[in-house]
């Protein structure tokens, strides 16, 4: 029997927050120059050395230390998915102030932009998928979609096409508001600070060895976790709900991202909060099983799923076939 409060998401109701690529003509292409932002290359660099650096740590650092920093790249990740993505992005599902309040703090954890530039981005790269307002467009390679986007100067459809989206939701949640207001503070504060001052404070791990690992290691790695997404989630695996888009579905990406790589699913159907058609029970969906959960206490509510026979309508008329 369904959970009382999940909502039939399909077929998805008019006047949806963003159009899907389908519904949206491509303009005329134009040429732009790349511009580096040197700033961005050197700090990324920058932190990927410290993260290798990290990795040589991990023998000197206690076992604490380590399950800290795992539970640390759970709930950042978390920010994004259960937050960033399926709340706030698509409105996948309804969730209490205290939840809300919670998916902030690790949305801050997380350290990818506040949660309306993070959704704006999003929303963007739905509606214009693999064109040049696409803003980590996979059509430009791997690279560019992985990290890449974020080492140039956006393209001008990008920022135009931006502006263009509907943010008044957001805007409306005094959450969003107030994380956007004081970001950088509760970065600095949930995504450095804390987590190098808990192992040294509880159970005595070296400062340096704390900040290295569960700040800037565990960092880097959630953050190629989510690029994950952008680059080998839309370039590697099969198109089972429509072949006709790029997004693939990628287990080993829904491992790394903890639900995030059913991306042929999601492209196809944005409002379903598990990303996913078969949730969390026999997929690596983490972040739907913590949502289930958080409905069990009442903290998530109008959880919206497509139904399986729309599903599988969808699959027999653009799926791709392949041969067992």
């Amino acid at each position: 029997m369904a959970p009382r409060n999940l909502v039939d998401a399909s077929p998805v109701p008019v006047g949806e927050l963003y159009e899907d690529t389908a519904a949206v003509e491509e303009e005329p292409k134009v040429q732009v120059p790349i511009r580096i932002v040197w700033r961005n290359v050197f700090l990324f660099s920058l932190l990927h050395i410290s993260a290798v650096y990290g990795i040589f740590l991990i023998p000197q650092a206690k076992l604490l230390t380590i399950a800290f920093a795992i539970l640390l790249y759970i709930g950042s990740a978390m920010g994004i998915t259960a937050g960033a993505h399926r709340l706030w992005s698509h409105r996948s599902y309804k969730a209490r102030l205290p939840l809300r309040t919670f998916l902030a703090c690790l949305q801050s954890l997380a350290f990818q932009n506040d949660i309306i530039e993070w959704v704006r981005d999003h929303r963007v790269h739905h509606k214009y998928s693999e064109t040049d307002a696409d803003p980590h467009n996979a059509l430009r390679g791997f690279f560019f979609a992985h990290i890449g986007w974020l080492l140039v100067r956006k393209h001008p459809d990008v920022k135009t096409k931006g502006k263009q989206i509907d943010l008044s939701d957001l805007y409306a949640d005094p959450v969003c508001v107030y994380q956007r207001k004081f970001y950088y503070p509760s970065v600095l504060l949930f995504c450095f600070i804390l987590p190098t001052l808990v192992p040294w404070y509880f159970w005595g791990e070296s400062i340096w060895v704390a900040y290295v690992i569960c700040a800037l290691l565990r960092y880097c790695a959630a953050l190629n976790a989510t690029w994950l997404v952008n680059s080998a989630a839309h370039l590697y695996g099969n198109r089972p709900y429509d072949k006709n888009i790029n997004p693939r579905e990628n287990r080993m990406v829904a491992f790394g991202a903890i639900g995030e790589g059913f991306h042929n699913f999601h492209h196809t159907f944005p409002h379903d909060y598990s990303t996913s058609e078969f949730g969390w029970r026999n997929c690596l969906n983490l972040t739907t099983a913590f949502l289930d959960l958080m409905a069990v206490f009442g903290q998530v509510y109008d959880r919206r799923k497509i139904s399986p026979e729309v599903v599988m309508r969808r699959k027999l008329r653009t799926g791709e076939v392949t041969d067992k």
